[in-house]
């Protein structure tokens, strides 16, 4: 058997996420996509991916999955045998940003999250209307409801800075992964990563926003399978 491998999820997104790499990476290793809706702050968040790990793991985190990663590193990095980073951000979030969760929270604890959803986020995922896409965000975010998405938003307010846990981690397999339209977690941020890390595999991939797992399946699929091997 393979490396196990973890996958972590976005905000709002479950195992759906990740289905073309799960399907095509599973063969002869163990694949567990972690549930990220039980905690309200980053540190209990990746607290709850350790204790359901195996011992030692390979870890890709996409967006939200990327910020809890990267605590993962700061709190046991020496059970990650292989990190990748998928669109996501190692900065703490920008005030601006922070002044919006609680009306964010607000509307969907009023019954309005599907609707937000649909007129706020996920219109940004994509680099273009995908209405099969649109679809498994809008299940995905139905499924985990406004109590997750309340916890998950307090979650991405308070979360530290990241990047000293970067650029002081013990050299490990990386690939930082990033779609070239992405407007939430932009190419510059992945270029800042790679600035901490530059012993990584760095791959942007055009065409793709910020779900490059399910907008350029197969190239996201051969990139981790390179960085798994």
């Amino acid at each position: 058997m393979g490396l196990p491998l973890v996958f972590l999820p976005g905000m709002m997104c479950d195992a759906r996420l990740f289905a073309p790499q799960i399907a095509a990476l599973s063969a002869g290793r163990t694949v567990i996509c972690a549930d990220l809706s039980g905690a309200e702050t980053v540190h209990e968040l990746a607290a709850g991916v350790l204790r359901d790990a195996p011992p030692r793991f390979a870890l890709a985190g996409l967006s939200m999955g990327g910020i809890v990663a990267m605590e993962v590193l700061r709190q046991a990095g020496d059970r990650v045998a292989r990190l990748a980073l998928l669109d996501t951000n190692p900065l703490a979030e920008l005030p601006e940003v922070q002044a919006g969760r609680a009306a964010q929270i607000d509307r969907a604890m009023a019954g309005e999250l599907g609707a937000m959803m649909q007129d706020s986020f996920i219109p940004r995922y994509l680099a273009a209307p995908d209405a099969g896409i649109e679809a498994t965000c809008r299940d995905m975010a139905d499924a985990l409801g406004a109590d997750v998405f309340a916890r998950q938003s307090r979650a991405l307010r308070d979360r530290p800075d990241q990047c000293d846990i970067l650029r002081d981690a013990p050299k490990r397999p990386t690939l930082i992964l990033c779609g070239r339209e992405d407007r939430l977690c932009p190419v510059a941020r992945h270029d800042l990563l790679h600035g901490l890390m530059p012993h990584a595999t760095y791959t942007i991939l055009e065409g793709a926003g910020h779900l490059p797992t399910l907008e350029a399946p197969e190239a996201t699929t051969k990139a981790l399978s390179t960085w798994l091997t």
